[in-house]
């Protein structure tokens, strides 16, 4: 009697793939470390493209809606990047003025730092022991407060001219995005060797593109909603340059976790020094910490959770990793490119277990 032999059993979807050969894993993790050593030795060459790459997923919707108004797709991408250029100008002319006043009255508000804190002189006596292994007991409050302005205005400037260089740079490949991006996807797609490949990689590229889009609109807007307020907190308190303190908050709101931590301890210590060492000093920080809370814990989640969510451990390696590599735009971009591995990782068999792992 013949017998008809068992069909091999198929792995199922919900199963995670794992590498089990050693090979494969020493080798991914070496090819891991040559792409980090080169995205860190490369990054003046890198960092432009990759945060032209992430606007490019922000504004190729507004180029789009202006595709069906008949508008040539060069066009409508020269009015993209002429209009985020023109939002980084209108920031600049409008804080140009507060901005150099507060640089300029730096030296008066550490003064009234140093003065406020000549009050802890006996408490830092009583601590010295336990200051010593840390190399603090040789120092009084006012040493630790003591600040060169000559320096800190040389590394804002320094630091505005590398932002302004980095910013041609990146607004150049950001047009050419714009206008060849698709054209580029298209003729990637073609060299897939097999119908399934390439049916694969425009999901993948559509998914990242409509999530990350609707992700960095929306996280745009929370932004900014967030530093009218705060600025609105710092008017009311009576804080100077309201409008500055609007900007900063909206702009460490991009980064997680640590800007929001940076913005309660700046706020409280901007609230010390132009209010005075009253508990009315800490009402900006408060409210800044409050405004934060509604938006991260309840808002921020309520309106993206639906596209997906991140693992919270993996959002703080990645913070840290991606600001150690690149600094402070390294921190802003991690959130996009963890979601963005994320999206690529649930799509690629291979890379199941790892968006498994990311999951929130």
């Amino acid at each position: 009697m013949n017998t008809k032999a068992p069909a091999p059993k198929q792995d199922s979807d919900e199963e995670m793939p794992l590498p089990h050969d050693p090979k494969t894993v020493y080798l991914g993790g070496l090819f891991l470390i040559a792409v980090f050593v080169v995205l860190y030795v490369a990054q003046a060459v890198v960092l432009p493209i990759v945060i032209a790459l992430v606007l490019k997923l922000l504004l190729q919707p507004l180029v789009r809606l202006l595709e069906r108004f008949r508008i040539p797709k060069a066009l409508g991408a020269l009015v993209a990047v002429l209009l985020l250029l023109g939002v980084f100008v209108m920031l600049g002319a409008i804080l140009s003025s507060p901005a150099s006043n507060f640089i300029r009255d730096i030296p008066n508000l550490v003064k009234q730092m140093q003065e406020k804190v000549s009050s802890l002189q006996g408490l830092s006596e009583r601590f010295k022991p336990f200051l010593e292994p840390l190399g603090l007991g040789e120092k009084s409050p006012g040493d630790l407060m003591s600040v060169n302005p000559g320096s800190l205005a040389g590394s804002v400037a320094g630091g505005a001219s590398a932002f302004a260089s980095h910013l041609l740079e990146t607004l150049l490949i950001l047009f050419y995005l714009l206008v060849f991006g698709e054209t580029f996807m298209r003729r990637l797609v073609e060299v897939l060797p097999r119908f399934r490949d390439k049916k694969q990689a425009v999901e993948i590229s559509d998914t990242v593109e409509k999530d990350i889009s609707a992700y960095l609109l929306t996280i745009t807007i929370i932004n900014a909603v967030v530093g009218v307020l705060c600025g609105l907190v710092m008017w009311s308190c009576g804080v100077p340059g309201p409008l500055v303190w609007a900007v900063v908050a909206f702009c460490l709101n991009y980064i997680p976790i640590l800007g929001p931590f940076a913005g309660v301890a700046l706020f409280g210590v901007v609230g010390l020094a132009t209010l005075g060492a009253t508990w009315f000093a800490i009402v900006p920080a408060v409210l800044y910490l409050a405004i934060h809370f509604a938006e991260g814990e309840l808002i921020t989640p309520m309106l993206l959770a639906k596209r997906f969510t991140l693992n919270p451990v993996a959002v703080m390696v990645a913070l840290v990793f991606w600001y150690w590599l690149w600094g402070v735009q390294g921190a802003i971009l991690s959130v996009p490119l963890l979601a963005i591995t994320k999206i690529m990782s649930d799509r690629i068999r291979p890379l199941k277990a790892l968006g498994h792992v990311l999951e929130g």
